[in-house]
């Protein structure tokens, strides 16, 4: 998979995050899931919090129907 392009920025007391969604969900490594976005890893982002770089991991996913 491609590197995922997160963005973060502080907009007042608030960390907002911003990533790509999948064009279509894909199944998470356990097969849990179905993974909507992700960060692929902890990535640093240009927001910053007393001079350092924010670093964010994340995953957004829906539960997968079950047959």
């Amino acid at each position: 998979m491609a590197q995922a392009r997160v963005q973060a920025v502080i907009e007042g007391n608030e960390l907002v995050i911003r990533l790509p969604l999948n064009p279509t969900p894909v199944l998470s490594a356990t097969g849990k899931t179905l993974v909507v976005a992700s960060s692929h890893g902890n990535q640093e982002t240009t927001a910053q919090v007393n001079g350092h770089p924010v670093i964010v991991g994340v995953n957004a996913y829906i539960r997968r129907e079950r047959r």
